[in-house]
């Protein structure tokens, strides 16, 4: 089971921080570049730690309130407005056109071609949640550009599945080895909408609401793994955790599925008391590991692990992520088999001790094992995991080789592991 802590600044958090719009969040002026590379930055900062980066974006929003959040002139929404449309305060990409299509796809093809990421993952922001009362002013891109279509539901879910499929072309056209995810809402659709929908009653859905039809990208191999937003407790009524897990879990045709974590709801004042404690993470975290069919979680959001302290990291730490775990490799993808470090070496400085090795080919990170001295026994368990990092060096404890015996693979970008190799 693998952790992915969701880390993205959006409107609603970064308007309880700052006067300013969430667009300006890192220099203070959308348009204006920092004066360095963001995302190159937490790559590699990331790498240092041992960490993925997935890059996570929202095909269709373009400001989510067009009053407080404003766009730089040079924004494409002002040399083709047509493209775009207002529905309640957010502005969002046509989804009807072709030309939306081709743009999306093209930033796909520019992060991926430009950065060493492991995925391109897309939020639940498809078509938006409806506003009541309020038709989604698509009229004329749906006479514009009907195709075959004559009833308007199919056709946006028919929009929805182009862009799915043309990103997933971009990403198999320029680096096959990168991931293609999807963090749905929690509720594909409702059995009494669907036989093979889930026992539920939820008031939206993926299918019915967002245009969006996750099972059919899965069933396709247009996406390699699915995060469902599973942001209900343990037998809520309408939309039960584990109901909703065991759905997702029996569902998966061939995609990996991590199991989306809402521990933003744990507050001492939440509604429902089954948030008012970190307990109903644990307890869920607890359930989906005894699902083989699930490979892992995601938290949303990271944030919460600083706001709550110790009092929500201490019983993790201590039993859930008390070791390091590997990301799963995707099943889908192009897999690179890294070879493994080369030139080990132990070098003891003053009163340091540093372990040191070249790359091989295809190597990306490093995972170094710790085992007691003369006992190397299972690589595929992670209690033997004592770091994962991309750099070349790491300093242990002085006189840890009176006790320890220390290995060192080499993973590639797509998590494939090489054969372990020993220092001496």
């Amino acid at each position: 089971n693998t952790v992915v802590f969701q880390i993205r600044p959006t409107a609603d958090a970064y308007y309880k921080s700052s006067k300013e719009p969430a667009s300006h969040w890192i220099t203070g002026t959308q348009g204006v570049a920092p004066g360095f590379d963001p995302l190159q930055l937490m790559i590699d900062e990331a790498g240092k730690r041992g960490m993925s980066v997935h890059v996570w974006l929202n095909p269709y929003r373009v400001q989510k309130d067009t009053t407080k959040d404003v766009l730089t002139k040079s924004h494409l929404y002002f040399k083709k407005p047509e493209l775009f449309l207002t529905y309640g305060k957010t502005r969002y990409f046509n989804p009807g056109y072709q030309e939306t299509r081709d743009f999306v796809a093209g930033v796909v093809g520019e992060i991926v071609r430009n950065y060493d990421i492991q995925a391109i993952h897309m939020d639940d922001y498809f078509y938006p949640y409806k506003i009541v009362g309020e038709e989604f002013p698509d009229e004329q891109a749906f006479a514009k550009e009907p195709r075959q279509f004559k009833d308007k539901d199919d056709w946006r879910r028919d929009n929805v599945d182009l862009i799915i499929k043309q990103i997933r072309d971009t990403i198999i056209a320029n680096k096959p080895e990168v991931e293609f995810g999807i963090s749905p809402f929690g509720v594909w659709r409702n059995k009494s909408k669907d036989s093979e929908g889930s026992n539920t009653v939820a008031g939206a859905t993926n299918y019915d609401d967002l245009y969006a039809n996750i099972l059919k990208w899965q069933k396709e191999n247009w996406i390699d793994y699915v995060t469902p937003q599973l942001y209900w407790h343990i037998g809520f009524d309408r939309a039960d955790f584990e109901v909703l897990a065991k759905w997702w879990a029996a569902h998966k045709y061939g995609a990996n599925v991590y199991i989306g974590l809402g521990d933003y709801k744990i507050s001492k004042t939440a509604k429902e008391i089954e948030w008012r404690s970190p307990d109903q993470i644990v307890k869920q975290l607890e359930m989906i590991r005894s699902m083989p069919l699930i490979d892992g979680s995601m938290h949303f959001t990271a944030n919460v692990f600083e706001k709550l302290g110790d009092s929500f990291r201490k019983p993790l730490l201590e039993k859930q992520y008390k070791y390091i775990a590997l990301t799963p490799e995707a099943n889908r993808i192009t897999r690179i088999k890294p070879q493994p470090p080369i030139e080990t070496s132990v070098l003891k400085k003053e009163n340091k001790m540093f372990l040191n090795w070249k790359p091989g080919k295809d190597n990306k990170k490093y995972v170094i094992y710790r085992f007691s001295k003369g006992k190397i026994t299972d690589f595929s368990n992670p209690e033997n995991i004592y770091y994962v990092t991309t750099s070349t060096n790491l300093e242990v404890p002085n006189g840890d080789f009176q006790n320890y015996i220390y290995a060192v693979s080499a993973l590639s970008t797509t998590q494939t592991e090489s054969y372990p190799v020993q220092f001496k």
